[in-house]
């Protein structure tokens, strides 16, 4: 398929997934499709990457002429491996990171190791899409999330998107003729309400369970992705990597010449 689009596909939920066998699904026609995802679940680790260990990288099938690669590093050691490695430095025209089982709209994007791989790729200036369905469960039903999926690929590979830039695509868990449509929203401003289950081993040692729940700021705001998902849109968040608070720096800048 030389004139096909070069789509590199990753997780952070591990390459027995059903997320990624939906995503697989719904990138399919679009391109030559390679596969790198962890070797396990590699869930909440954010932008880890691996430098304590050795990394590898093995093709453990290919199916439908789709090459499938599984490391024992993170996500974002996934893109990397994927573009220096596995591909020889080939230009990728596509990065797809999901589908997620769970979401991670608002203060989420930080943990996610779906999103670090689209914001890795977004680094060297390769397009990226992180999907997440808004349900749990090994056992989720991503039919709908594939349909969208698709209608967002097309989307970008036919418009592009702006240099360093990346997707954070969630899709609320409903059934197609509630889904409402795309919106487009930003962040949701909110923390994390976090517990630290305190529980007993069988030989009397305590161990700890994090548990918690999303907190939203912003309950009466209609752009964010929260309010979109609560609305039954599927939430579409432009990101970037750029961190700094530019809005401070003038009220800052006193302080040069204290």
């Amino acid at each position: 398929m030389p004139n096909k689009p070069l789509i590199l596909i990753t997780n952070d939920d591990g390459f027995e997934a059903r997320g990624l066998e939906a995503l697989v699904e719904a990138a399919k026609d679009f391109g030559e499709i390679v596969v790198i995802t962890p070797d396990g679940h590699r869930s909440g680790m954010g932008h880890a990457i691996t430098m304590n260990v050795p990394l590898r990288v093995k093709l453990y099938k290919t199916e439908n002429g789709i090459k499938y690669y599984r490391s024992n590093g993170t996500s974002v050691d996934c893109v990397k491996l994927g573009q220096r490695v596995v591909l020889g430095n080939r230009k990728i025209d596509l990065l797809l990171s999901g589908i997620n089982h769970g979401s991670n709209s608002s203060v989420s994007i930080i943990y996610s190791g779906t999103m670090a791989a689209a914001i890795e790729a977004s680094f060297e200036g390769i397009p990226a899409i992180g999907f997440s369905l808004l349900d749990y469960s090994s056992k989720a039903d991503f039919s709908v999330a594939v349909n969208y999926t698709r209608k967002i690929i097309e989307k970008v590979l036919q418009n592009g998107l702006p240099k360093h830039i990346c997707l954070n695509v969630n899709i609320p868990k409903l059934p197609f003729e509630e889904i409402k449509g795309i919106r487009i929203t930003r962040q949701t401003l909110g923390y994390w309400q976090e517990d630290l289950e305190e529980h007993t081993d069988p030989f009397g040692g305590k161990y700890y369970w994090l548990a918690g729940f999303l907190v939203n700021l912003e309950q009466e705001a209609t752009d964010t992705c929260e309010w979109a998902l609560h609305n039954g849109y599927v939430a579409v968040t432009p990101v970037h990597f750029d961190m700094t608070s530019h809005q401070t720096i003038n009220k800052l800048k006193h302080w040069e010449n204290d």
